[in-house]
């Protein structure tokens, strides 16, 4: 479908990765080529996902610091997909922090903050995605973490912490977030 609509402007917007970024303490580091090197890496984590038959709104690499994606709009709420525990969720169950978890955790998020912690219940009574939608982006987190953990694993790197970001285009869901250091860990 992607190949359809490269040619529709009006379906497609432009995304520009600057060459700096803001550390966790909101510090703003500058690298001369970051937005060049942060385009490149996501292009290829979008297309290594496209190849799972992940739905991705990346449609192509445009420019060097910048990749056309089809014109998505934002679910308000991001997902955060936990291997390991967090030094929160080892206070709260009393394990050692970075400790594996059997079964990966998924953790709602509203906004940027990581103390915005949601539910489903919160999601759906705030009419944020349907019920529906959140079935299917609940399927598509666990499928992008079982990939992405597989492709760390096979180089002997661990996955800790995966946040999944999804918009809606015409109707289906798409995973429309970007891979760095803030959302892979």
């Amino acid at each position: 479908m992607a190949e359809n609509l490269a040619g529709k402007d009006e379906d497609l917007k432009l995304i520009e990765y600057p060459d700096f970024f803001f550390t966790l303490k909101n510090v703003k580091v500058t690298d001369k080529n970051f937005g060049e090197k942060s385009a490149l890496l996501n292009a290829y984590f979008f297309e290594y996902l496209k190849g799972y038959n992940i739905p991705i709104a990346f449609v192509k690499k445009a420019e060097k610091r910048s990749l056309q994606f089809l014109k998505y709009a934002e679910f308000t709420f991001r997902v955060m997909i936990l291997n390991s525990a967090d030094a929160r969720t080892a206070k709260i169950f009393s394990i050692k922090p970075g400790s594996p978890l059997e079964l990966p955790i998924q953790e709602y998020h509203f906004g940027d903050s990581k103390e915005s912690v949601i539910t489903e219940s919160h999601i759906i009574s705030f009419n944020l995605c349907s019920y529906d939608e959140l079935k299917i982006i609940n399927r598509l987190c666990s499928k992008i973490n079982a990939i992405v953990k597989s492709f760390f694993e096979r180089r002997s790197v661990s996955l800790v912490e995966l946040t999944c970001t999804f918009g809606k285009f015409d109707g289906k869901i798409y995973l429309i977030g970007d891979f760095s250091p803030l959302s892979i860990k």
